[in-house]
């Protein structure tokens, strides 16, 4: 018995030394993930990473915002696409990627929607188009709502609000919720994780490469960051009920094989939406924006100029999309 309890124990102590993964440093990370368009800002106790890129003539530029365990890099191929037209910025949000935690772990709707609000202020934009995915959509939503003379159009990706239920959720996720695992999440993080975790999210499991697994396993893997996401604790409000007061132009785009936050979240925000778009994709899950980049920045550009022209007559002829 008391071999057996040995080897046990001396199993269990090499798959915690197989499965450890340390902390990366600011440093190390900005040396790899910053790019000529990167930019700090000091605000809220952290230094924001964001970039700028694009046409400097658009005077309303496009805001992107990623969601949990992400970070400015999943827009990369909405950026190649759109950057000939418009000035786009985006951001690694508090708790992720180079910008990492915030002092508090300040996580809720509400928070974040603020700290968009001065973050905007800061670089001096009044008004902004302002797309999100599954958390950023959320904050999206929020700001739009909260500060409805900022965002001029708005575009949902795959976005929380609404309550819902999931048929899967990412390994990530799941771990965390198990009492007394928390510790272990902040410290037991191979690459495997994340491409677990990247192949729920994902509708075809091809296009999770090697290189994007790890990415995301680099960027998590910043000082703070696993601790951030174990003890975050989103304070839940119940604004989604005021969803149906938003009035800015919305596009509502939706993977079809999303099991974390599936397509019905996205019936609902078309119908309750005064002034919405909606398109559902059969080939994406989660991300349409990393999985499919150029059909959905393709769809958005077209919906966002037809926006823009029916305020003129005659409008272009642009594809159609499922107005109300």
């Amino acid at each position: 018995m008391r071999k057996f309890i040995l080897y046990s124990l001396l199993f269990l102590a090499g798959l915690v030394v197989s499965l450890y993964r340390s902390d990366l440093s600011v440093e190390e990370l900005a040396m790899r993930y910053t790019t000529p368009a990167s930019r700090f800002m000091a605000l809220d106790g952290m230094r924001v990473h964001y970039q700028i890129e694009g046409n400097t003539a658009d005077s309303i530029p496009l805001v992107l915002l990623h969601g949990t365990g992400s970070m400015l890099q999943t827009w990369d191929g909405w950026v190649h696409v759109l950057k000939t037209d418009r000035r786009i910025i985006r951001l690694d949000l508090p708790g992720y990627a180079l910008t990492g935690p915030h002092p508090k772990n300040a996580a809720s709707g509400i928070y974040y929607a603020d700290f968009l609000n001065r973050f905007l202020f800061r670089l001096g934009i009044k008004r902004c188009d302002l797309a999100g995915n599954s958390l950023g959509g959320n904050i999206a939503w929020h700001l739009a709502l909260i500060h409805p003379d900022r965002v001029r159009q708005l575009i949902l990706i795959d976005a929380a609000g609404y309550p819902f239920t999931s048929k899967s959720v990412p390994i990530g996720f799941r771990l965390t919720r198990i009492p007394g695992m928390g510790g272990l999440v902040a410290r037991l993080t191979p690459d495997a994780l994340f491409r677990s975790s990247l192949t729920n999210v994902y509708f075809a499991d091809s296009l999770v490469s090697d290189k994007l697994v790890h990415t995301y396993a680099d960027l998590n893997r910043r000082v703070g960051n696993r601790e951030h996401f174990v003890q975050r604790k989103p304070v839940p409000d119940s604004l989604w009920q005021r969803i149906k007061q938003i009035r800015q132009p919305t596009l509502v785009l939706w993977g079809q094989h999303d099991d974390l936050i599936p397509a019905t979240v996205a019936d609902r925000f078309h119908h309750d939406l005064p002034n919405d778009s909606l398109i559902v994709y059969p080939n994406a899950g989660h991300v349409p924006m990393e999985e499919i980049p150029t059909q959905t920045a393709s769809d958005y550009k077209a919906w966002s100029l037809r926006k823009r022209w029916s305020q003129a007559l005659p409008p272009p002829a642009l594809r159609g999309f499922p107005d109300k």
